[in-house]
């Protein structure tokens, strides 16, 4: 049973860092999909203010006035909720970027109730439908923020600050839902977090970023600026997005500083044991009579 349970084990690992790393990615993906939606939304007020007069509503069939039901109630429905779960998600990690440490609910010492680990799967599975039927919907209607985000593009800096904090935030989204859930679903307990997780994450939002992220994420900022300049009314999604885009790029400046402080206190430390090691070295001793 020893080498079977190694074998199990062996198994089960590549499986929770995929597991992990793609459930990770419903961070990433989440902004992806608000910022489509920000730029559907904008090309759709767009394209009303430019028809005079609107055309009559036509009868639709029972089948069709259900899809447009069905679509209405996802655009409005789903936007609603991710606001929500990504405002949450990027505030605790901006607390947690400032202060080391965010605990919202604490763990009982009761085993069986844990309302932490209900709670992560609450918030898991209710992101993971939202971006699920979300990015669904705009690949069937064919939103792309890129040709709006391409208006108006934000420097270098900027990107890797966002970069930075996003790829915090989504560290943050892991340690506090996807792991806790992958691990009591595939190990029945907390497992300790390794480099090799670390070192996937990292490629994978490396890699999301490079393929669509960097084109299509500044519709969120984009939007906001293009209702300001042609007088439109500036809703409180477009708000949400905008100030979403920028605590994101705060908890980069925060990742920033905090490795500039942890540079310059290693240069310290250093400094200071070479100056203690020469100030022993040129002692001067006593003479012997």
């Amino acid at each position: 049973m020893g080498w079977q349970q190694k074998a199990m084990n062996l198994l089960k690992q590549p499986f929770q860092i995929l597991t992990i790393t793609l459930l990770s990615l419903l961070l990433p993906l989440s902004f992806l999909l608000l910022s489509r939606l920000s730029c559907a939304n904008y090309y759709y007020l767009l394209t009303l203010s430019a028809i005079s007069s609107p055309p009559p509503p036509q009868p639709l069939e029972s089948s069709t006035y259900f899809c447009d039901f069905c679509s209405s109630l996802l655009l409005y429905s789903t936007p609603f909720l991710l606001y929500i779960l990504v405002s949450v998600v990027s505030i605790a990690a901006l607390i947690h970027g400032l202060t080391g440490r965010v605990t919202i609910i604490a763990e009982p010492p009761c085993p069986i109730f844990r309302p932490r680990l209900y709670t992560a799967w609450i918030f898991l599975c209710t992101l993971q439908m939202c971006v699920g039927l979300g990015i669904e919907e705009s690949i069937a209607t064919g939103i792309d923020g890129s040709s709006l985000s391409s208006l108006d593009k934000c420097n270098l800096l900027s990107r890797v600050v966002f970069f930075l904090g996003l790829h915090e935030t989504m560290l943050h989204w892991c340690r506090v839902v996807v792991k806790p859930v992958v691990d009591d679903t595939v190990f029945g307990g907390a497992r300790e977090e390794r480099w090799v997780e670390r070192g996937v994450m990292a490629a994978s939002v490396g890699w999301l970023w490079w393929w669509r992220l960097r084109d299509e994420i500044e519709s969120l900022v984009v939007v906001t600026m293009a209702k300001k300049e042609l007088s439109m009314n500036i809703g409180i999604a477009d708000f949400i997005g905008w100030w979403l885009y920028y605590v994101t790029v705060t908890i980069g400046m925060v990742r920033v500083v905090k490795g500039f402080m942890w540079l310059a206190m290693i240069f310290l430390c250093r400094r200071r044991r070479g100056g203690n090691n020469i100030t022993h070295s040129s002692g001067d001793p006593q003479d012997k009579v």
